[in-house]
């Protein structure tokens, strides 16, 4: 039986870990939370988001601008993040309707698909 869901993850370029804690940690202001030394060595970087965590793994040969897969984050001031990543030159685009949501999307500085969504 499953029980929940314990992390998703994601993947940027090998070596585009201080790029990747910069758009996460400084702007998204997602905490980094420290990976088991048994893991340390493959690259990437944990993220704490809310009780569950975001694990940001590194690997090339992958256009992520070509895939649906994504990380949907529950927000409660959309306009507010709206307005953060303009600010930051991230293009923002509408998503599908969802009775009882307000939402849209983005691509991180990787590729990445990623949701913003509140639920109305």
């Amino acid at each position: 039986m499953i029980i929940g869901l314990h992390h998703a993850q994601i993947t940027i370029p090998k070596g585009a870990e201080e790029k990747g804690r910069h758009f996460y940690c400084n702007i998204l202001g997602l905490e980094e939370i420290e990976k088991p030394d048994s893991l340390k060595g493959r690259g990437g970087f944990w993220l704490q988001v809310g009780d569950r965590s975001v694990h940001v793994g590194t690997e090339d040969g992958f256009d992520r601008q070509t895939t649906k897969a994504h990380v949907a984050y529950l927000v409660e001031n959309l306009s507010d993040w709206k307005n953060v990543l303009e600010q930051h030159d991230i293009q923002i685009m509408e998503g599908v309707p969802i009775p009882g949501f307000d939402r849209f999307e983005f691509r991180d500085p990787f590729g990445n698909r990623v949701e913003m969504i509140q639920e109305l």
